[in-house]
């Protein structure tokens, strides 16, 4: 009776671990996850470091128009004054998120949704977006990703 209870407290006590260490790391999706919204946070502080960060160097972009940017044009579109005087975003906020990891490979789809001011006027909507990051030198980076809009009801 003694080993039955001995056993039963090691194996609570090696579970018990286990699951505090899966609480205090954070997991590749929830890094992953963290890495979107930086990238969000980036885009809305104009803050060109941080967003070249993320971005692997060979990153390419298409949006639902069929537009491709590389990773050079996409820092050079957040740096112009285009998009300051024409369009600001007030809000990107990315959600419902799903994503598969493949060794130091991540497929992630969500949502972003999205505050802008147009010439004055403030429109609102949604993106479907597909990224594909790889872990390159120890951190992820994203190499592809693809936005559609999602039409208003």
């Amino acid at each position: 009776m003694k080993r039955i209870a001995l056993v039963v407290s090691v194996v609570g006590l090696v579970f018990g671990g286990v699951i505090l260490a899966q609480t205090q790391t954070p997991s590749v999706e929830q890094e992953l996850i963290k890495l979107e919204n930086e990238w969000a946070d980036a885009w809305i502080k104009r803050d060109v470091e941080a967003y070249a960060r993320l971005l692997a160097d060979d990153y390419i972009s298409t949006n639902s128009y069929g537009d491709m940017k590389t990773k050079a044009q996409s820092i050079a579109w957040l740096k112009s004054d285009w998009p300051k005087s024409h369009e600001k975003t007030i809000s990107l906020i990315p959600h419902d998120f799903r994503v598969r990891v493949y060794g130091d490979a991540a497929v992630i789809n969500f949502r972003l949704a999205y505050k802008n001011q147009v010439q004055g006027k403030e429109s609102t909507g949604q993106d479907q977006i597909t990224d594909v990051w790889i872990k390159l030198g120890g951190r992820w980076q994203c190499a592809a990703s693809h936005s559609s809009e999602i039409a208003q009801k």
